[in-house]
């Protein structure tokens, strides 16, 4: 093959591409602001807020873990009780055994123009206690370390930032977890500019997770709450962007030593929950046909060139890998034998970002017994 044939291959496009991306992947691990191992005691007023539904099998590791905490002395934890059907308030009720710093809250009915996850959120700011320096947004499938609230507080107040989204270890288990779970901290640690992510106001340079989120009170209000985002299936993510609008800053961080998530535990758990939200991510199906077509271009196209002998798709295949690793090894996941399947992973989120926007496109997504619309 002439050098320009070379150059111009997409197995040579593709593989610069996976290069330059394993190389971004480090430069951003190394850039990623990580807690302190022993945080100094907190001296802020701080709410943790709670919104649960349907969550008895997965609140108490969650509530009895905030009970735990240790560092932060002004400290109080709301509850959002969103129309639980089962014992979710009982187990509250239960493990909190009259802890004068949990508040058990009944949320209120969901509005017109609202979805769930929003409204809970914003029903437990407003039941907070309106002195509350920061509020910290917690899922009950997350467990925090004893120091997480501490050391969490330690880095916004070192950073500046009016935002930060420690992002938790991602607990994978079975076959289909392990394929797609690590993409969620890969996508970020690979394409997102972190240093440019915390200094830019732009929409665009946005990543958080609402598992754990730490904000400034003040900068909460500002931006409008989560009633600025009522209506955003991707909230977390949205609520950064508000903070931004209004003149704040924030980043995603790293939150693998403070907390842990174990988000589905079955394959049906984690289709059907990718399939509420996948389909936003994107803008458009244009957007979500770009963005896997160049997935696959730079991750899979050179593991199939690989396994019919190039050398160049050897060493793009090498690359997709590495990134993988890094990822791994920066967010506390699993890095090997893992990253090996990385095509394959891309495969699969690929079906899935399929599955989410048919699903929307035929008004059949549900999540916890509410139509997602």
């Amino acid at each position: 093959m002439s050098r320009r044939r070379w150059a111009t291959s997409p197995v040579a496009l593709a593989t610069a591409g996976a290069v330059a991306l394993a190389v971004h992947s480090v430069v951003n691990a190394r850039r990623l602001r990580r807690p302190p191992a022993h945080p100094p005691v907190a001296d802020v007023r701080v709410s943790v807020l709670l919104p649960v539904r349907d969550e008895e099998q997965r609140v108490e590791p969650c509530l009895r873990a905030l009970l735990a905490q240790r560092g932060v002395p002004a400290y109080e934890i709301v509850v959002l009780d969103d129309g639980s059907t089962d014992r979710t308030a009982d187990v509250v009720r239960r493990v909190a055994g009259g802890d004068p710093r949990v508040r058990l809250v009944a949320g209120g009915p969901l509005p017109a123009g609202w979805l769930g996850k929003p409204h809970a959120c914003q029903q437990a700011a407003d039941a907070a206690d309106p002195s509350s320096d920061v509020v910290i947004f917690v899922d009950a499938d997350v467990v925090l370390a004893p120091d997480a609230v501490a050391a969490a507080l330690a880095v916004l107040d070192e950073s500046g930032l009016d935002l930060i989204s420690p992002y938790p270890r991602q607990v994978a288990d079975s076959p289909a977890e392990r394929l797609v779970q690590p993409l969620l901290q890969w996508s970020w640690l690979t394409t997102l500019p972190l240093g440019l992510a915390e200094r830019s106001p732009k929409p665009s340079l946005t990543a958080a997770n609402g598992q754990f989120l730490v904000v400034r009170r003040t900068a909460y209000d500002a931006a409008g709450g989560h009633a600025a985002v009522r209506d955003d299936v991707l909230e977390d993510i949205g609520l950064l962007r508000a903070v931004k609008r209004s003149g704040g800053r924030g980043v995603v961080t790293d939150g693998s030593t403070l907390a842990e998530c174990h988000m589905y535990g079955s394959w049906a758990e984690l289709r059907d929950g990718y399939g509420k939200s996948l389909w936003a991510a994107f803008g458009s199906p244009a957007g979500a046909v770009a963005t896997v077509g160049a997935l696959s271009l730079l991750y899979v196209l050179p593991a199939v060139a690989a396994l019919r002998g190039s050398r160049l798709g050897l060493l793009g295949y090498a690359a997709g890998v590495t990134s993988r690793v890094v990822a791994a090894r920066a967010s506390g996941g699993r890095a090997w034998p893992d990253a090996l399947a990385h095509p394959a992973s891309i495969l699969v989120f690929g079906y899935l970002t399929a599955r989410s926007w048919r699903g929307r496109r035929r008004g059949t997504l549900t999540w916890k017994g509410r139509t997602v619309v």
